[in-house]
């Protein structure tokens, strides 16, 4: 288990929506998960909470509608719907494109956007459009180079130098880092990014309870 200051664990559908009217009110914090249809965001929610929490398949584009789970009364993780791969017919691409749209430009508890994108293939055109748009609305990404155990980790660290060197660039709130749901690379980075935008930078007199202290029996 994370040792992380949310309990991820405990996140629990709440609805699947075609538009952000169908959403929870729009308090509180969200953070979102956006990449390619490809680029693995389910099995990442669900390495995340350690459950199957979010649908995987084999037949990329599954995720149409923007999924919503929450971790507390305030708090959710969104899975956005995949974005340029699904096999699907135009117009519903199209629909998807405007659900994604909309939800990002007008989703008021938006804090943070995690950009999943294949470590093999990062920062194609739908990417960099989704990452600029969250540095011009100031909101802070999370670059998540997924699949990271497909490479060996000389390649996998030139990968990730890479990418930040291109998104510095950008002057903005992006955080890069390498990650394997199989593997569990980049996993604690993951939570402990998510911790920050919930819950406010990490001080040292905030209690993270660990395994070994939850383990603890009541003394007699």
């Amino acid at each position: 288990m994370i040792k992380s200051r949310m309990k991820y664990q405990t996140a629990t559908f709440i609805t699947s929506a075609p538009d952000i009217s169908r959403l929870p009110i729009d308090s509180g914090i969200e953070v979102a998960f956006a990449g390619r249809s490809n680029a693995g965001k389910s099995s990442a929610l669900n390495a995340l909470t350690d459950q199957k929490l979010a649908r995987t398949s084999k037949t990329p584009g599954r995720t149409q509608l923007i999924n919503t789970f929450e971790l507390d009364e305030d708090k959710r993780l969104i899975d956005l719907p995949g974005y340029g791969f699904a096999k699907v017919p135009l117009e519903m691409k199209k629909k998807w494109q405007r659900a994604l749209g909309e939800y990002l430009q007008k989703r008021k508890s938006l804090k943070g956007i995690v950009v999943l994108m294949d470590i093999r293939h990062p920062l194609k055109d739908l990417d960099m459009d989704l990452i600029n748009w969250a540095v011009d609305s100031e909101i802070p990404v999370l670059a998540l180079l997924t699949k990271a155990d497909k490479l060996k980790q000389g390649k996998r660290k030139a990968e990730v130098l890479q990418v930040k060197k291109k998104l510095a660039e950008l002057d903005a709130d992006i955080t890069v880092c390498a990650f394997s749901s199989l593997k569990g690379i980049g996993l604690k980075e993951l939570a402990w990014k998510l911790d920050d935008w919930y819950l406010g930078p990490y001080k040292p007199e905030d209690e993270v309870e660990t395994e070994s202290e939850s383990e603890q029996p009541d003394s007699e």
